[in-house]
């Protein structure tokens, strides 16, 4: 029989490695993560970039209504109401478009 503090604390070990796993997917404090995707929030400047879900995305253009970002090596151009964008094993979307920052969704497909 298994001592009840040994089973607490392997209860404990596990959901920390869980949400830390959970966490992996996310490298900067501009990106929130769930399970399968990352919401990103970049400023409207050209270095502006983030490590998400194993990628690189990275601010290029934007116009009023059309981004540019380069994700996993790839230019794409994303314009709010579009289906996601396929790139690097994962889908793409665009949030919003502000004078001062752009917000996209990453998935896993």
């Amino acid at each position: 029989m298994t001592n009840p503090p040994v089973r607490r604390l392997a209860a404990l070990l596990a959901s920390a490695a869980l949400g830390l796993t959970l966490l992996a997917g996310c490298s900067s404090d501009n990106v929130d993560c769930s399970l399968d995707q990352c919401t990103v929030t970049l400023e409207r400047s050209t270095s502006a970039s983030a490590s998400v879900l194993g990628v690189e995305a990275k601010f290029v253009s934007a116009d009023a209504g059309t981004v540019t970002l380069e994700v996993a090596g790839e230019q794409i151009q994303l314009s709010k109401g579009q289906q996601a964008v396929d790139v690097g094993g994962l889908q793409v979307s665009l949030n919003s478009i502000t004078a001062d920052n752009i917000s996209f969704v990453v998935a896993r497909q």
